[in-house]
């Protein structure tokens, strides 16, 4: 089956707890990032609101806007809920939706969903098997090859950090989503999923602050994802060593992977897409994790847009 991506600007947004607020706050915020001339709104897995709800409500509140989910985490959703849902935000929404899906890590799907994260990747393959296999339900009901049984899901992209997670994205879907990684990275996943997959990267930012103070909210940021394997053993990979993992994040650690001021956050931009993204998706970094940083994302809005537009890409997949 063939299926493209949306049509992506070259700077999005990714957004941690926008289902912290109340659904009329998180609409007016997608209204604004739209008008600010974002094209895509990717969303965390949920923290109080199922991200496909809350992708819906910003859908809605929007015209043209570009909502992911990035990503959806697979464990305790079963593969036919998730088609259902991804279903139904593209026929409400068509080409406006694209379906991120990934494992996570042991710290949430263990220490806060209480299941047992074991074998990822096998686990995130046989979920994309059962994603694709036909609907029993749809056979049971005799409607099987149906037109609405036939049509096309949504486009979808898969979490990736390490070689095997790249090439399972190739392999099965229209690209990657990648987070926390360096322009060093991101050159290694475009040489591995090759010139006809997408690569969407996360670039985390803050913007408009004193260095010092930028540089305490970017410590912090990085602090949390420190005890997270997956996100360790991606930045061994790139020549980090436990030195840097002591005390919060060494400077070395938190300049590579969080972009303070405009200059760097303009170069850093560059310096992806010169690697091989296709999108880049930066994660303002607010004072307080339940905040909105509206301040930055106006503020960050031209540079992003000087950062140009590029082509959709066109993928077997999804």
């Amino acid at each position: 089956m063939e299926s493209t991506l949306p049509f992506l600007n070259a700077v999005g947004l990714w957004v941690p707890g926008m289902d912290l607020r109340p659904p009329a706050e998180s609409a007016a915020a997608a209204a604004e990032i739209e008008a600010l001339g974002y094209g895509a709104l990717w969303l965390s897995e949920g923290l109080v609101r199922d991200p496909f709800m809350e992708a819906g409500t910003l859908l809605a509140a929007t015209r043209s806007l570009v909502v992911g989910t990035g990503i959806a985490v697979i464990w305790g959703r079963h593969p036919r809920l998730v088609r259902g849902q991804a279903r139904a935000l593209l026929d409400a929404h068509p080409g406006r939706f694209v379906l991120g899906l990934g494992t996570s890590h042991a710290r949430l799907v263990e220490g806060v969903l209480g299941l047992r994260y074991e074998r990822p990747l096998t686990a995130l393959r046989e979920h994309l098997d059962q994603l694709d296999a036909p609907d029993p339900l749809l056979a049971l009901a005799g409607i099987e090859g149906s037109p609405a049984a036939e049509a096309p899901g949504a486009p979808r992209v898969l979490a990736a950090l390490g070689p095997r997670a790249v090439a399972l994205a190739r392999d099965r879907s229209a690209g990657a989503f990648s987070y926390l990684v360096t322009p060093e990275h991101t050159a290694r996943a475009r040489a591995a999923l090759g010139p006809d997959r997408a690569l969407i990267v996360e670039q985390a930012v803050v913007a408009g602050l004193p260095a010092e103070r930028a540089r305490e909210r970017a410590r912090r940021h990085i602090a949390g994802y420190l005890p997270a394997a997956p996100y360790r053993a991606s930045w061994q990979r790139l020549g980090f060593t436990e030195a840097d993992f002591a005390d919060g994040g060494s400077d070395r650690l938190v300049d590579a992977l969080v972009a303070i001021g405009d200059e760097r956050i303009a170069e850093r931009i560059t310096a992806h897409l010169a690697a091989g993204a296709d999108h880049v998706c930066l994660q303002a970094l607010p004072a307080h994790p339940a905040a909105l940083p509206l301040d930055q994302w106006r503020h960050l809005a031209p540079l992003a847009r000087r950062a140009g537009r590029r082509p959709g890409v066109r993928v077997v997949g999804a």
